[in-house]
């Protein structure tokens, strides 16, 4: 990306160059005295025709560093008001230039005056255009760059972080049964130990290979008509083990014979994080519902649970990767910080939403808005295959 702006940079400074080198060849002298306009104050021919094509921020200074010509971007991120250029570091640079003639380079950051962003991180180029102390200035807006790169450092660092941890685990495990080989009862205690590495470093594969999969929000390639009470039916089949042995009871409710359409394997994966969350995070003796009702032309698949529930500060960040609410817990129970990204990207996957309500003590629902198959939330009678159901 920045190696792509600096050579468009360096074209468009160019090839302003060459228009300002014809514009003096081809004009006849002129004086101020003669037409009116004081040196170094107007734009050559066609500089202004090449600068509104540009996609990013373009700015013109004069001599005086007044503003003669800006981009539309320019003024709708701040970094032109009037006839002034607003931020100081580009105002430095510029001068600079003028000064020696050098083409400079740099970043910023400017205060956000676009679409809420709190800061602006732009790569900037400075250079002089023509003999009369004009300067041009072009900035690429590298917000969203960043934001990823920042991303995918957290992310790679998170995975080794997540996988050290179980590979760690087996390595040592290893070790101490080889020690202990004379004694079976510390080799199937440790065995034990082994097998429950080895199913939390098989769950963080699998959710990382779901993830990549999905995490681009493109269309399903294959979608179909898929039956929410099977989806349902099937992710609570995969959780009764676990909720059984903490004596939390899976109640399925709502209506039944709703329809959407998407792909019911990663539906049922959705289904299947959210209530192994609610089963992890909530008491024994406890029970977690499962509902499902039409909502006009989609359909909203609920999970709640009476769990210990979730502090508001953390709700906007509990769908990002690897983040937990409680870190030991989570990783007590298996989990492998995973499960709530992949129901963000799923819903997504499906032009959906999830979002959820929490109270702290009181528990928690989590709730997938799915569109409907047809455009409207039917009922359809278990009697009619899919295939029919059109």
């Amino acid at each position: 990306m920045a190696m792509s702006f600096a050579a468009l940079a360096g074209f468009v400074v160019g090839a302003l160059a060459v228009l300002f080198y014809r514009n003096q060849i081809e004009a006849p002298s002129r004086t101020a005295a003669n037409d009116g306009v004081e040196t170094g104050t107007a734009l050559p021919q066609g500089v202004a025709s090449v600068l509104a094509v540009l996609p990013s921020s373009a700015v013109v200074l004069d001599a005086h560093d007044r503003v003669l010509r800006a981009s539309s971007a320019a003024r709708a991120f701040g970094l032109v008001k009037g006839e002034r250029l607003m931020a100081a570091e580009l105002l430095a640079l510029a001068r600079q230039v003028r000064r020696d003639g050098e083409i400079r380079e740099s970043e910023i950051d400017v205060a956000g005056h676009k679409f809420g962003q709190e800061t602006t991180s732009f790569a900037v180029r400075v250079a002089p255009l023509g003999s009369h102390g004009q300067v041009l200035v072009l900035a690429e807006d590298q917000t969203e760059r960043r934001r990823v790169e920042a991303v995918r450092r957290d992310f790679v660092a998170n995975v080794s972080h997540e996988l050290k941890t179980p590979v760690g685990a087996l390595s040592l495990l290893a070790e101490t049964i080889q020690d202990a080989a004379d004694d079976p009862e510390a080799v199937t205690r440790f065995a034990g130990r082994m097998q429950l590495e080895t199913a939390r470093l098989n769950y963080l594969v699998q959710d990382l290979i779901t993830l990549s999969r999905i995490q681009g929000a493109e269309p399903i390639p294959t979608p179909g008509q898929v039956s929410i009470d099977e989806a349902v039916n099937d992710a609570v089949d995969h959780c009764n083990t676990r909720a059984a042995a903490r004596d939390i009871a899976l109640v399925t409710g709502g209506t039944s014979g709703l329809r959407i359409w998407g792909d019911d394997e990663l539906l049922v994966t959705a289904l299947r994080n959210l209530i192994d969350n609610a089963v992890a995070y909530s008491p024994e003796h406890t029970r977690v519902v499962v509902s499902v009702r039409p909502a006009g032309d989609s359909v909203e698949i609920s999970v709640s649970d009476q769990g210990i529930g979730i502090p508001e500060e953390a709700l906007e960040r509990i769908f990002e990767r690897f983040f937990r609410v409680d870190a030991a817990r989570s990783r007590a129970t298996g989990g492998t910080g995973l499960g709530l990204a992949i129901v963000k990207h799923v819903a997504a996957a499906h032009a959906g939403e999830v979002s959820v309500w929490s109270k702290e003590g009181s528990g928690s629902t989590f709730t997938l808005r799915l569109p409907a198959f047809g455009g409207t939330a039917v009922a359809v009678p278990p009697s009619i295959p899919l295939e029919a159901a059109k």
